[in-house]
């Protein structure tokens, strides 16, 4: 008897009413949103408008989710179009089936759009963008759990996967569950890209090159423990010569374009340096008219609080001008007076 497993949910989709609710779209949108929201945040730290990450994501992400599925698709083509099989679950996304090399290749066309249509440099966008990335990958991992795939060979670890389910050709038992392995890989992975990037300044798309080879990495490894249905060229999974053919080019873009392009970009979306400035320069009118204001109110109330004895009358004061004009007439007819006598 087992002392310790992860079990498998008995069901991947709860129906509230007519509508059901997918584990596996749950934790892909929620990987969106948290790639957005870190997405955003580095975007503004680099001097970008706040919200740009997410209008450029409008394309991003559904030229992401499209290529995702053209991939799978493509490569596992025989579980739609074999006999059998009906080519309609080819559009049932929600049953499973993404694969990462199409989501980020389709996805990238997606931002480039919408970079472009925003005079936004690609490679400094996708810097902002990779650790959230990754860390989508990792949420999105989950909905695998749900859909009790794509787990590895049998083991009898403390934290190995239980699989309940017998249909599309499952055996129940005791599996590595490689969907947790990248997920805590991809964590890793976006922990990296974020120290690297602070420690190195990275610019120029390097940052998302790192984020590229570092989950090549990791999914050559985990992509050798799994044991589903794939097509295998000289005795490797496709998938592994896809992860070490792309860990090799984003190695390769990282060398070069560190040496022809270093440091970072000194402007990442035009205009947004004369609006903060604008705003700056707001709110230092703003505090220089507070504290003339200040200012104001502060004399007034001295000339409140002062005694009795050290303000003049305004009688008192009529007196004084009146003396003052008098004495200025008579020194004239002084002056008259001695003339005369003289």
């Amino acid at each position: 008897m087992e002392l310790a497993y992860i079990p498998s949910p008995s069901r991947g989709v709860i129906h509230l009413g007519p509508i059901p609710l997918r584990g596996y779209a749950f934790c892909i949108i929620i990987g969106v949103f948290v790639a957005v929201w870190l997405g955003n945040r580095r975007w503004v730290a680099r001097g970008g408008r706040a919200g740009t990450v997410a209008d450029i994501a409008v394309w991003a992400v559904p030229f992401g989710l499209i290529g995702g599925r053209l991939y799978h698709v493509i490569t596992d083509y025989e579980l739609y179009f074999s006999e059998g099989r009906d080519w309609v679950d080819a559009f049932k996304i929600w049953e499973g089936g993404l694969g990462i090399w199409g989501a980020i290749a389709l996805g990238a066309v997606g931002a480039w759009i919408g970079c472009r249509r925003r005079g936004i440099p690609l490679p400094a966008y996708a810097d902002a963008v990779a650790p959230g990335i990754a860390l989508a990958q990792a949420l999105g991992r989950w909905g695998n759990w749900f859909n009790q795939e794509l787990y590895g060979r049998r083991t009898d670890v403390p934290w190995a996967l239980e699989i309940t389910s017998s249909t599309d050709g499952r055996v129940p038992g005791l599996y590595h569950p490689t969907f947790l392995y990248e997920s805590l890989w991809c964590i890793g992975v976006a922990l990296l890209v974020i120290w690297a990037d602070r420690r190195f300044k990275m610019g120029h798309g390097r940052a998302f090159a790192l984020y590229v080879a570092a989950y090549c990495a990791g999914r050559f490894w985990v992509e050798y423990m799994r044991v589903d249905d794939a097509h295998h060229i000289l005795g490797l999974r496709l998938n592994n010569w896809t992860a070490l053919l792309v860990f090799l080019l984003a190695v390769v873009y990282i060398v070069v374009s560190a040496k022809k392009r270093p440091g970072r970009e000194a402007v990442v979306e035009p205009g947004a340096a004369d609006d903060d400035s604008g705003a700056a320069s707001a709110d230092k009118k703003a505090e220089s008219d507070a504290a003339t204001t200040e200012d104001e109110k502060t004399s007034e109330a001295d000339d409140e609080a002062k005694p009795e004895s050290e303000v003049k009358p305004e009688s008192d004061a009529a007196d004084d001008e009146a003396r003052s004009e008098a004495e200025d007439a008579k020194e004239p007819r002084d002056e008259a007076e001695s003339a005369r006598k003289g």
